[in-house]
């Protein structure tokens, strides 16, 4: 062996950091969503519907599959770490998948058995904001997908 020995060590880009962000955001959110406290009438989470009361923050209503939801957009988030152009594609296919939510969200009546996440106002307009920003930042940040070596201290 010898004492030149190195080793490259790469550098995430951008859009990586970016969708690492939100991932961990998004997983944040889901944990959260099952703790007393945070969550406001957690007793009354159903796993699906409008029924379910429970609010993240008190603000932002909750069930069991919509913190499920989150958990996995937080995990294909991080995911997003390992590959510029999976980054680039849960940013941009993720913030469209908001954007159908937020209109899913306008559209069907709160209290109908089609508003099954559940959605409320707060959660509209939040979806309307991550789908502006998560596009933006995956077309703004995901034009150039490159790697930067660099050697290894």
């Amino acid at each position: 062996m010898t004492a030149n020995t190195t080793s490259a060590h790469t550098a995430r880009s951008s859009v990586q950091i970016v969708s690492g962000i939100f991932g961990a955001v998004f997983l944040l959110v889901g944990v959260l969503g099952f703790i007393p406290g945070i969550t406001k009438d957690l007793d009354t989470i159903m796993f699906a519907g409008h029924q379910s009361q429970a609010a993240l923050l008190g603000l932002f209503q909750v069930s069991v599959l919509h913190n499920i939801v989150h958990l996995l957009f937080g995990v294909v988030g991080l995911l997003g770490l390992r590959s510029g152009r999976l980054a680039k594609t849960y940013l941009i296919l993720g913030g469209i998948v908001y954007a159908v939510l937020w209109i899913y969200g306008l559209i069907v009546p709160m209290e109908s058995m089609g508003n099954f996440v559940p959605l409320n106002t707060a959660d509209n307009w939040l979806h309307f904001v991550l789908a502006v920003a998560m596009v933006t930042t995956g077309i703004v940040f995901g034009r150039t997908v490159r790697k930067v070596t660099r050697p290894a201290l």
